[in-house]
């Protein structure tokens, strides 16, 4: 049998985009390398035990005085192993790769709910990104976004991609069909019933979606350490090039404390219920008013 040179293909592929549009990805770099740099800067500037002190008042709103002395707990040890600057650096690559992910993860959920067809097209898609290994994304990226923070963005932010996708049309599918149907009823736009009962309803499964996001942009750290991104995966990188077992131990118990943190942060928000819309009563449908008792 022939060999069919698929790698070859993508390889052209990718040289003939850095040919036509380099400008493209040079303004992406630009945009992404700029966001996060303002981020860290952001989480940075305040003493770090400022932000002890208001996460840990953050778990005590959201869940109660477990998660309140768990983050303090969490944070204080982060600290005393001297790793709160390389934390806030994987923190803001986390968030601006979750946020992208989210951000475009979202609105395919929803459109693949509401057109089947869309949803043909995205599962095949989705199988082949959740099934491809971690390591092969970085090498396009790099490709793209040379070396740094960029392209590990990039990178996590395509593979965290496909759980918002699908737990938001999972969420929007398993909506009750009557409630539904009672909104169309009353007179709802498809906009008004999408805003109003479906998003709603499916939010549960919408957090549950982006905290799996989240937690697969942590498990990338190490990836995006790989291709120069600084923060906790350069310190595990660096532990393993060095065989350092202490700094490894130190790093990856440091991204955990972190994955920890935010997946009880984001469980908590799931679990809190939203507040439910206005729709449309009958008063507001043409004619949908109610009629008066014939006279007798």
């Amino acid at each position: 049998m022939p060999r069919i040179p698929v790698g070859q293909w993508v390889s052209d592929l990718v040289d003939r985009l850095l040919l036509v549009a380099p400008w493209l990805f040079d303004g992406v770099s630009a945009a992404v390398e700029a966001v996060v740099d303002a981020l860290t800067a952001a989480l940075s500037a305040p003493p770090a035990w400022v932000w002890v002190v208001l996460l840990a008042l953050a778990g005590l709103l959201v869940r109660g005085w477990g998660l309140a002395v768990g983050t303090a707990v969490a944070l204080g040890l982060v600290l005393s192993l001297d790793l709160w600057e390389e934390t806030v650096q994987t923190l803001s690559l986390v968030l601006v790769a979750a946020a992208a992910a989210i951000a475009v993860g979202i609105p395919l959920g929803v459109l693949a709910a509401r057109h089947r067809g869309v949803s043909l097209v995205l599962r095949p898609v989705l199988d082949f990104m959740q099934t491809t290994p971690v390591f092969v994304y970085l090498i396009p990226a790099v490709f793209f976004f040379g070396v740094g923070v960029v392209p590990g963005v990039v990178a996590t932010a395509v593979f965290a991609l496909a759980p918002a996708v699908r737990l938001t049309e999972l969420g929007i599918r398993h909506v009750d069909r009557e409630v539904v149907e009672a909104a169309h009823a009353f007179g709802a736009r498809p906009g008004q019933v999408l805003r109003g009962v479906q998003l709603p309803m499916a939010l549960p499964s919408i957090m549950t979606g982006v905290n799996q996001v989240i937690m697969l942009s942590l498990s990338m750290v190490v990836v995006a350490g790989l291709s120069g991104a600084a923060g906790l995966g350069a310190v595990v990188v660096r532990a393993v090039t060095q065989l350092d077992v202490a700094t490894g131990v130190e790093g990856g118990l440091a991204v955990v404390l972190l994955a920890i943190l935010l997946d009880r942060f984001t469980g908590a928000l799931a679990a809190r219920r939203p507040a439910r819309r206005r729709l449309p009563g009958p008063a507001a449908v043409p004619g949908g008013g109610r009629r008066g008792r014939a006279p007798g």
